[in-house]
């Protein structure tokens, strides 16, 4: 799950003189710094300083919406059914949700 939109940061290196931002995996962003001729890795300070602006992504937000929905039908189902089965799916796939949403270092 990426946990930072690419204009949020194409913005950031606007605004500070990076150039030509890409992004080598997932949540690691390298770019050219003013002046610089090969590019750095967007410090990871920096990311997070975004990420605590910014909020969530629009991908950790559908996960997010998805996990509550898929809860909320299960809920349902399992009152309709009399079986706790829909509801261990639900927080199993709200675990790997939350669990997806951590962001790492």
């Amino acid at each position: 799950m990426k946990h930072y939109c690419d204009t949020w940061i194409q913005e950031w290196c606007d605004n500070n003189g990076w150039t030509e931002l890409f992004m080598e995996r997932r949540d690691f962003y390298w770019a050219f710094p003013p002046g610089a001729v090969i590019p750095e890795p967007i410090p990871t300070h920096i990311l997070r300083t975004i990420k605590a602006e910014k909020g969530l992504c629009p991908q950790e937000k559908a996960w997010i919406t998805a996990a509550t929905a898929l809860t909320l039908v299960a809920a349902m189902l399992s009152y309709w059914f009399e079986c706790p089965m829909p509801i261990v799916f639900a927080f199993s796939f709200a675990a790997i949700t939350v669990a997806q949403l951590e962001v790492e270092d």
